[in-house]
């Protein structure tokens, strides 16, 4: 059985090991959607720390799809350069490098309650919760436009040289809005059954891999539970997951919730099950993450086949080098980077 520290090997591209960098927002963007300086040290710092896959935040395909006025963008070129020189920096640090491409639906410009400059969008013309915005309803023309700004994202994301992307298919945002029965409502196409509601999803992959080489992985965040009666389950999200596959999807990121606003039970380890649902049922590729921390919890997910990668969150928050200290932890070996080597012998991973 494979470890957390073996390698995988995802279309043509090979990580070092099975630790991802969970995409989580920094809300510090420059106004116009331009990485900053925070961006470099923050992502390259994790992939000095060992990490496989360094997955950049959610970064919005069009400009009324941002969740936050701090988010980043790649709809349009100036944007690129930005992006190129974190990929080059943790390139050189042994890091591969993917980046969450989203758009945020009915849930833009989240701090405003969906007040952003322009009207937010939806699979319904239905309001997040009480107070916010209620949104319009897409129509042919207008998934037209957004599927073609997530192609023309992933071209832009092939030019700063990254290796990965993400689709932002959770947490309510527009693609997981349009799969859960809970937001979506409509009587067309893009309704109804499993594969009506997935029907935008593989569209953004198709408009995707329309850009995106055949040697390079696509995977997608799915709320694999909505946490609320009527909605999504980990056996739906296993459906999606064969579904997209069809279409080019490589590895299911498996989070939860976000569609309504209902708190999940988090606890250590609380969405792994829906990885090893997603994985034997949807027979993909899986990432586990949620309050996943310690060494030896980590490493026994990938050792039991419940996910093929880990994405660490607040564990990486906490320590960029969280992956040389479970190495150590381990008993793997690790090489520090050189400026570093006078801590290579560390006794232990701190504690959280």
């Amino acid at each position: 059985m494979p470890h957390l520290f073996d390698a995988v090997t995802l279309r043509g591209l090979t990580l070092r090991n099975r630790i991802m960098m969970s995409p989580m927002c920094q809300y510090v963007a420059e106004s116009d959607g331009r990485a900053t300086d925070w961006h470099m040290v923050h992502y390259g710092s994790r992939a000095v720390g060992g990490v496989g896959l360094v997955m950049i935040e959610a970064t919005a395909v069009e400009p009324r799809g941002r969740i936050s006025a701090g988010d980043l963008g790649l709809w349009e070129d100036g944007q690129i350069e930005p992006l190129a020189r974190i990929a080059a920096f943790c390139h050189t640090h042994g890091a591969a490098v993917g980046v969450q491409l989203g758009h945020a639906g009915r849930k833009a410009w989240s701090s405003e309650r969906g007040q952003g400059p322009e009207a937010p969008v939806a699979p319904s013309a239905i309001a997040f919760d009480e107070g916010w915005r209620t949104p319009e309803a897409l129509d042919e023309a207008g998934i037209e436009t957004v599927t073609a700004a997530f192609g023309r994202a992933a071209a832009r994301a092939l030019e700063a040289g990254l290796d990965v992307i993400e689709i932002h298919g959770a947490h309510g945002y527009l693609v997981s809005a349009f799969l859960s029965p809970l937001a979506n409502r409509r009587e067309d196409a893009y309704g109804g059954s499993h594969a009506g509601r997935a029907r935008f999803a593989a569209r953004v992959a198709d408009a995707i891999r329309g850009e995106w080489p055949e040697s390079k992985p696509l995977f997608i965040r799915l709320s694999c539970t909505d946490w609320a009666e009527g909605g999504n389950q980990p056996s739906d999200a296993a459906l999606f997951g064969r579904l997209l596959a069809e279409h080019g999807v490589d590895l299911v990121d498996c989070s939860s919730g976000g569609v309504v606003s209902v708190r999940p039970p988090a606890s250590p380890g609380y969405q792994v099950p829906f990885a090893a649902c997603v994985r034997a049922e949807g027979e993909v590729p899986t990432a586990a993450v949620g309050l996943i921390t310690r060494p030896e919890q980590a490493d026994a997910i990938i050792a039991s086949g419940q996910a093929d990668l880990v994405a660490l969150g607040r564990a990486l928050l906490r320590s960029p080098y969280w992956a040389h200290y479970a190495a150590h932890s381990l008993g793997v070996a690790s090489e520090w980077p050189g400026p570093y080597r006078t801590i290579e012998n560390a006794p232990a991973y701190p504690e959280n």
